[in-house]
């Protein structure tokens, strides 16, 4: 078998993170950590923790942990871009745009996909992709 055999099961430790070749952390950058924290936790209901300059967050699978911090620098549209999976992109995106982001670029179709972008409040650019139909309804 192959190298996942090392890896203990997640129930052992209690964390879902411990994947061989699975992105499980990620430093999102801000020049105010805590308000890029609350933006995250109210659009897209991660588990943050606030006690702290630089709040650490659990995504909504589990599966992606990590850290608001000040020390990189904001990503805006260059370098490595992640993109969240959401039940409706066109949702989301009225939330990304009521709590201080904006949309880059609007929703179109990658097969049967809908795929947006957006810019947090501290500058960064990440996407958001929904399965299925866009309609609402």
């Amino acid at each position: 078998m192959g190298d996942n055999q090392l890896m203990p099961p997640a129930e052992e430790d209690g964390s879902r993170v411990f994947r061989v070749a699975g992105i499980s952390y990620l430093r999102i950058p801000s020049g105010d950590p805590q308000q890029t924290a609350a933006f995250y936790q109210s659009v897209f209901d991660w588990t943050v923790d606030t006690n702290r300059p630089e709040p650490s967050f659990e995504d909504g699978s589990g599966h992606v942990i990590g850290h608001f911090r000040t020390d990189p620098a904001v990503a805006g549209e260059a370098g490595v871009r992640p993109y969240i999976y959401v039940e409706r992109v066109d949702d989301t995106l009225e939330m990304v745009s009521a709590r201080g982001g904006a949309v880059v670029t609007e929703p179109y179709p990658e097969g049967d996909l809908w795929v947006a972008t957006f810019r947090d409040p501290a500058g960064n650019v990440l996407g958001v992709w929904q399965r299925g139909p866009r309609d609402s309804g």
